[in-house]
């Protein structure tokens, strides 16, 4: 997971500049409980970031705890693609969804990422289903 010192490498993977770096940094600590910062290394240097959003679901019977969890804001560094760096942060959402017991794991994917995701583990689900707002709303 990252801590503070890689504050300054989730900004900049996500394209935050310095002119917002504080707005930014004061979102990832107010959401600290809700969206878990990861980040994989090499040689000491962030190369890649991504995001575990946790949420709770309405508890049912039998269930008072239904939490579940969304991939978001995956990001790995051009000249570090295709070298597992992705899976490895894959790896790491997915073991820490397992030991926070969540329901299942969403992701928003675009379809160049749709086969990444397949092969850690994703698959499309028939109950999935999505709203968008219309343009403009």
């Amino acid at each position: 997971m990252a801590g503070p010192a890689d504050m300054a490498a989730l900004a900049e993977l996500r394209g935050i500049g310095p002119d917002q770096f504080d707005e930014f940094a004061g979102w990832v600590a107010a959401h600290a409980e809700a969206h878990l910062p990861f980040v994989a290394e090499i040689d000491g240097a962030v190369v890649g970031c991504a995001f575990l959003f946790v949420a709770e679901r309405v508890p049912g019977s039998g269930a008072p705890q239904r939490r579940f969890g969304d991939v978001q804001s995956v990001m790995v560094r051009e000249e570090h693609r295709n070298r597992g760096v992705g899976g490895a942060l894959m790896a790491a959402i997915l073991a820490e969804a397992e030991a926070r017991e969540l329901l299942h794991v969403t992701v928003h994917s675009g379809r160049r990422a749709v086969d990444f995701y397949a092969r850690n583990g994703f698959s499309h689900h028939r109950q999935l289903l999505l709203w968008e707002a219309a343009a403009g709303s």
